[in-house]
């Protein structure tokens, strides 16, 4: 076992972190002590499984660093849905209906059962936020593949207000088959959520950019660049952007058009 920062030995202060786990509520995981997990299919790549049944989701997430070289030839699988996107550098992506190269900010979400490559054609390091759940069908509708940038999408405003935004990356919100939909916020310095949520959906969020105070069920959580964090359905939820200089931007997961299943 190795440590995705590259760190061994010992520290030079006293052991702590931030990372907090409360299974089937919300998970917290801190950059600093997670590690490298070792993965058939992945060749020349450091890979970090972040969010997973395990913790209680339905999903599972993973950062990946791809090498010179590196790829992983079948992402997904027989049911499964998946998306990767570019946190940096490039890769080429391939599934049975498309092949790109994806920049940064670059994005390819593939149907249950169609699997997708991601191959590092360039000698500098590409790292990646993938995911893949398993597929919710339903009768007389069907999803697509999807390939974008997050750069060519337009920053809405969420529920209305002037210093919060969303991308929404997929058309979840006009085509019943998505069962998903991957989204950005972004929280200008001092704004937050209109209100504490609390709903069904569950969220794996990837920290992009800037840092905030998370409302967590009842704990208040500092969050910044480089977390991950989970959130289970009916998790009360909301954050503050707060730091210096840098707006607060995360990726983030969210299962929707589906009824309850009994």
């Amino acid at each position: 076992m190795s440590y995705l920062n590259g760190q061994t030995g010992y520290c030079n202060d006293l052991l702590t972190t931030r990372s907090v786990v409360r299974k089937e509520n919300y998970v917290l995981i801190e950059p600093d002590g997670i590690v490298k997990n070792s993965i058939p299919g992945y060749e020349k790549c450091d890979v970090t499984i972040l969010g997973s049944p395990k913790m209680g989701a339905s999903f599972a997430d993973y950062l990946v660093t791809v090498h010179e070289g590196g790829n992983n030839l079948s992402f997904g699988g027989e049911g499964l849905e998946s998306f990767i996107y570019v946190i940096e550098g490039s890769v080429k992506v391939k599934n049975q209906d498309k092949e790109e190269i994806l920049t940064e900010g670059g994005y390819i979400y593939s149907p249950a059962g169609n699997e997708v490559s991601f191959m590092n054609t360039g000698k500098e390091d590409a790292k990646l936020f993938a995911y893949k759940r398993r597929y919710e069908e339903l009768n007389g509708y069907s999803t697509f593949t999807v390939v974008g940038n997050a750069s060519n999408l337009p920053w809405i405003p969420y529920e209305g207000m002037e210093n919060c935004y969303i991308r929404n990356f997929l058309p979840a919100s006009e085509n019943f088959g998505f069962d998903i939909n991957m989204h950005i916020l972004k929280f200008h310095l001092g704004a937050s959520h209109g209100y504490i949520e609390t709903h069904i959906q569950e969220h794996g969020a990837y920290f992009l950019t800037g840092s905030a105070m998370y409302r967590l069920d009842n704990d208040w959580v500092p969050v910044k660049k480089g977390d991950y964090v989970f959130m289970a359905a009916y998790c009360p939820q909301a954050c503050y952007a707060v730091g210096q200089d840098e707006d607060l931007t995360y990726l983030y997961s969210k299962d929707c058009n589906r009824d309850v299943k009994l």
